[in-house]
């Protein structure tokens, strides 16, 4: 279980592929605290880490993880967002986030407004009873407040801090993002349906 709020940006180092999976040696300074089997989400994707040479990690992802998420469109040299896992004594200074990414959704502009970023994002329609008002989403595993709540498509402002400290400095309209809307909402939609 993740909270939403990025403590790095890993680098991917190299890309190599496994049958019909995607092998990712990333770089990071968290890496020297990573441990073998620990849960680490990247842009949003819970993925484990595998093995650790320094600063270097490596962390596969399954085909099912390349058809619903942006990992698939990574390359050498990219930048991802990542967060390791909460402890049982850690703030919850974001919201509940799994790192079981729910789709992909489409940056629609960017306007820079005195300091700080709107950013419009379209997503598939059958997730639009999940989306809210000033509801939360993770957005490349980034929590993130909810307006101009549409049918298929939300916007969110980011602020300085998050923009620097994050990849939302490197997305560009027409970028694929990953999206995981609030477990909170799936929960109420599932038992609503029953």
């Amino acid at each position: 279980m993740f909270s939403g709020i990025i403590e790095d940006l890993a680098q991917v180092h190299s890309v190599e592929y496994h049958g019909g999976n995607k092998i990712l040696w990333l770089n990071s300074r968290l890496a020297l605290d990573f441990k073998i089997d620990q849960s680490v989400s990247h842009n949003g994707v819970c993925l484990t880490i595998e093995e650790i040479n320094g600063s270097l990690y490596r962390a596969t992802a399954i085909k099912e993880t390349l058809d619903k998420s942006n990992i698939g469109d990574l390359e050498k040299g990219d930048f991802i967002n990542i967060e390791r896992s909460l402890r049982l004594n850690d703030r919850l200074d974001g919201h509940i986030v799994q790192g079981h990414v729910d789709g992909k959704g489409v940056c629609k502009g960017i306007e820079e407004s005195g300091g700080s970023w709107k950013y419009a994002f379209e997503y598939d329609k059958k997730f639009k009873n999940l989306i809210i008002e000033k509801g939360s989403i993770a957005v490349n595993g980034v929590s993130l407040t909810l307006f101009d709540c549409q049918e298929n498509q939300f916007s969110a402002a980011i602020i300085p801090y998050t923009w620097e400290h994050t990849n939302f400095r490197f997305i560009q309209k027409g970028d694929k993002v990953n999206l995981e809307f609030d477990i909170l909402g799936k929960y109420v939609q599932r038992w609503l349906e029953r």
